[in-house]
């Protein structure tokens, strides 16, 4: 298979792929960056839990 011919299959491909909207990429974007932050939070906040009690511990 040579460049030309990947090229080719490649842009076909992608013609059947089904592209969220504007509105839908914003969204998934904003929900992406909110689970990230309160995954960030949540961690955070054990990691502080845990380092205080072993910090008490030790």
């Amino acid at each position: 298979m040579n460049l030309k011919t990947y090229l080719q299959e490649t842009k076909a491909e992608l013609a059947h792929v089904s592209w969220p909207t504007r509105k839908q990429a914003l969204i998934y974007t904003v929900v992406v960056i909110v689970v990230s932050v309160v995954t960030a939070f949540y961690l955070g906040a054990f990691d502080y839990l845990f380092q205080t009690i072993l910090g008490k511990i030790i």
